[in-house]
């Protein structure tokens, strides 16, 4: 090897980064294919997701939750609409902001789309005991939220 080379401290296969990259890139694409099937995509899933779990947010509330940019929320939420799964309401003290509220629509969805991302993260974990599961969890929370404290998990 020449001294111009360079030479990763660690192999591909031993780096966390590299790992987690694979990982979530396969668990995205294996759901987006899943998803499919009842007319979603994995972009819109977080956003969803958070509504399922509290609905009436604001867009920067559901900005914060998904972990997104503020345009990407924008663009988002008016693909939603036009799919007649949510609705933005005016905020009752806040002329500026609206509530994103999910329709009868999105929220029958619910009983579609959770199983689906259930199977796929049992596709994933399956190699794994229960104990492992909970703890490949509550680490990967640990390391999420030592790095993005304000992020809702």
């Amino acid at each position: 090897m020449t001294d111009n080379q360079y030479q990763p401290e660690l192999p591909r296969h031993m780096s966390f980064g590299w790992l987690i990259a694979v990982l979530g890139a396969d668990m995205a694409s294996t759901l987006d294919k899943h998803l499919k099937e009842i007319g979603l995509n994995i972009g819109l899933w977080p956003t969803l997701f958070a509504l399922w779990e509290e609905d009436g947010l604001t867009q920067s509330e559901l900005t914060s939750r998904c972990n997104t940019a503020h345009y990407t929320t924008t663009r988002l939420l008016d693909s939603l609409e036009k799919m007649e799964l949510v609705e933005r309401r005016p905020h009752p003290t806040s002329r500026r902001a609206h509530l994103v509220y999910l329709t009868e629509k999105g929220r029958e969805l619910e009983s579609k789309a959770a199983p689906l991302a259930k199977q796929c993260n049992e596709e994933f974990l399956s190699a794994l005991s229960s104990s492992e599961r909970a703890q490949i969890t509550g680490l990967v929370k640990k390391v999420i939220a030592g790095r993005n404290p304000k992020l809702k998990l």
